[in-house]
């Protein structure tokens, strides 16, 4: 919010000082403009300025017809209003509505339609909305350092809830309140937004695609929260789960590396062999409790699937 209000009080300076330099009439109507202009990102910077400049020379053309067919008096801004708002609404420019009504009350406010007044209002938005969408593309706080430090926080949450997870099947008795997922689901809340304005900010293709990064950790952390409800029915300590929380120790280590090993998923399939190599369950409660190791086991697929199309493959540049 700081930057942006510094950015606003440049933009505003610069246009008035451009505007009287090259004899503009109104010129601290470009202040106005630059106001307006000054955005969060980029790319919404200069789409927003794009359409408030269509829709002002819109607004200008339709108040020139309307003052020159009806005259100059208040009831005509009414019907200006009341023609205007609902077509730029229906062509996607409600954000020129209010620049486009300033262009309006120049006009009335002069009660006089000459090609020098209307080439003024042009020239006082492309000012205006010019100085601050220039502004905005000059600089833009960089998000890269607080994009890599949710990345960081986040893998640590998720090393320490697959830790949790082993600690259970290791021992039924543990007791965990699951307050790493919640930490997660709202970090990767503020992450997935700071990804999105990076993407807006940028306007060139960039290498470092944080979206496809964070996208693949809410997908993970939906499997995480499936395997903590079947982690809870595991309610009997069998050799099976202590070779299980094995891989889920492995995993809390691999979940930090920024490319895709495929150790677990190796270790895991070894898993499965040796898991049809053992007897049958002999009690109700021990098939139950195999059932969902099993199930574990394929939400664990799940999981590193996701890893495995999306991380970088041993080897590969960053």
């Amino acid at each position: 919010m700081g930057i942006r209000v510094i950015k606003t009080a440049v933009a505003v300076i610069l246009a008035i000082m451009i505007a009287q330099a090259t004899g503009l009439a109104s010129p601290l109507s470009t202040g106005l403009l630059a106001v307006l202009g000054v955005d969060v990102t980029k790319k919404r910077s200069i789409a927003t300025s794009v359409q408030r400049i269509v829709a002002s020379v819109f607004g200008l053309l339709l108040s020139v017809g309307l003052f020159v067919w009806l005259g100059y008096h208040v009831w005509v801004i009414g019907i200006y209003i009341l023609l205007l708002y609902p077509i730029l609404n229906r062509l996607k420019l409600k954000d020129g509505i209010v620049t486009s009504s300033v262009v309006m009350f120049h006009l009335y406010a002069a009660r006089a339609v000459s090609f020098e007044l209307v080439v003024n209002e042009v020239a006082l938005l492309v000012v205006g909305l010019g100085t601050a969408t220039l502004i905005n593309v000059l600089y833009m706080p960089r998000e890269d350092r607080q994009l890599l430090q949710y990345r960081l926080e986040l893998e640590a949450l998720f090393s320490r809830i697959l830790i949790q997870l082993s600690l259970h099947l290791r021992d039924t008795g543990h007791v965990w309140d699951g307050k790493e997922l919640l930490d997660s689901e709202e970090l990767l809340k503020r992450a997935a937004e700071a990804a999105m304005r990076k993407t807006e900010n940028s306007l060139s293709q960039d290498r470092a695609d944080w979206s496809v990064y964070f996208y693949m950790r809410e997908r993970q952390l939906e499997g995480i929260g499936r395997m903590s409800q079947l982690v809870a029915r595991v309610y009997q300590n069998l050799p099976h789960a202590n070779l299980l929380a094995v891989i889920f120790e492995g995993l809390s280590e691999d979940v930090k590396v920024a490319h895709y090993t495929g150790r677990t998923e190796r270790e895991l399939e070894r898993l499965e062999a040796q898991f049809r190599e053992m007897e049958l369950p002999r009690t109700r409660e021990e098939f139950e409790v195999r059932a969902a190791l099993l199930q574990l086991i394929e939400e664990l697929k799940v999981f590193l699937s996701v890893a495995k199309k999306e991380k970088r493959p041993v080897g590969a540049r960053a």
